[in-house]
């Protein structure tokens, strides 16, 4: 007997939400304590081909949306860590010192942040 076509899902894997939630916070958290703009995180963009979309909001806030579907845990990561500098219209050494905060804050909070 023949094994069945591996089935497609339309829904990220399993606590991958609560994952999501948690990196918003940690992000978020050290953003705020830099004085960042933090960005509203949701999933997935309303556009469905496209990884990541930035919706900016009056008043120089913004909604990231990420796709979670399908990609790799720090691909995932890396967009909102993106989305913090974009927001923040953040560049040159600046925007690397809030990467490297925003990672460091990631790897404090979740520890290993690639599993």
């Amino acid at each position: 007997m023949r094994d069945p076509a591996p089935r497609t899902t339309s829904a990220a894997p399993p606590g991958t939400a609560v994952r999501f939630a948690e990196a918003a916070r940690a992000i978020g958290e050290s953003a705020r304590a830099r004085g960042l703009v933090v960005p509203a995180f949701r999933s997935p963009p309303r556009l469905g081909e496209v990884d990541r979309t930035i919706r900016r909001r009056r008043g120089g806030g913004a909604t990231i949306a990420i796709c979670l579907k399908d990609r790799p845990w720090p691909a995932v990561l890396a967009d909102m860590v993106e989305g913090v500098v974009v927001t923040n219209d953040l560049d040159g050494a600046e925007a690397m010192r809030a990467r490297t905060a925003l990672w460091e804050a990631l790897d404090s909070h979740l520890g290993d942040v690639a599993a």
